[in-house]
């Protein structure tokens, strides 16, 4: 552990220098933001690395002591792979999330070595600019049950969501009392003409309800937009997620 010190960077201005950094800082749930203001001491380490010419991919584990004794752990992502060729940092309050995040990353930078020999890479396909099909595959992430801030990681969801037809008021009332929750990759691919590669990327997130039941939320992560930025959609259902792929696909 790093004891805060008079020589060393302290728990507390580690902790304002990574939120600060972080482009999705936001996107963390409260709770755990507000228990990082107990932190009494912090370890930090690499836990994997790629490199290819002057890009990379790192990510980091961030694990604080906190004053009520427990422990309580970020992932940081960083990678140099966007158009400025600039670091840019990510936080996530999983391992999972982090996977997930490292899966979108371009040119093999998503490949991510799993114990079992599985990865999230994504599968390279070259079709005429005028003709885009987007196909399914089975899902090569492993499925996990989170037991905690299931509810929030719900709201997160939907609020990154940018389609005009997202799930409304009602959906996210429900989800308020979701209690478990587990996240898969269903679909990954990039294809396009040769001078412009598009991605597009299908996940499902499923909840655990209260009543016993489960539902799921299917979010689309794609570049089919103008210029070129990443946007994230929202469905109830996987067939208005796929229907959704194809159009921009078709239109973009």
């Amino acid at each position: 552990m790093n004891v805060p010190d008079e020589q060393y960077e302290t728990t507390e201005t580690h902790v304002e220098r990574l939120l600060g950094r972080a482009l999705n800082s936001f996107d963390l749930p409260d709770f755990l933001v507000d228990r990082l203001d107990s932190a009494l001491a912090h370890a930090s380490s690499l836990h994997s690395c790629v490199h290819s010419g002057p890009r990379h991919r790192l990510t980091h584990r961030h694990t604080y002591l906190l004053a009520d004794g427990s422990s309580l752990t970020l992932w940081e992502l960083v990678h140099n792979t966007g158009r400025d060729a600039r670091d840019q940092h990510e936080l996530y309050a999983d391992e999972t999330e982090l996977r997930l995040a490292a899966s979108r990353l371009p040119d093999g930078f998503g490949a991510w070595p799993h114990p079992a020999g599985l990865s999230l890479d994504l599968d390279t396909l070259e079709v005429p600019q005028d003709s885009v099909a987007v196909y399914g595959r089975p899902a090569v992430a492993p499925w996990t049950c989170e037991p905690d801030g299931a509810a929030d990681h719900a709201r997160r969801v939907l609020r990154r969501a940018e389609n005009a037809d997202r799930p409304g008021e009602r959906t996210a009332a429900r989800l308020r009392g979701a209690f478990a929750y587990h996240i898969r990759q269903v679909f990954g691919r990039q294809c396009g003409p040769a001078d412009r590669y598009i991605g597009f990327t299908l996940y499902e997130h499923a909840f655990l309800l209260l009543d016993g039941s489960e539902t799921s939320l299917w979010e689309v992560e794609h570049t089919a937009t103008p210029d070129g930025r990443h946007m994230c959609e929202v469905y109830e259902h996987e067939r208005a997620a796929r229907e959704a792929m194809e159009h921009r696909a078709r239109v973009r």
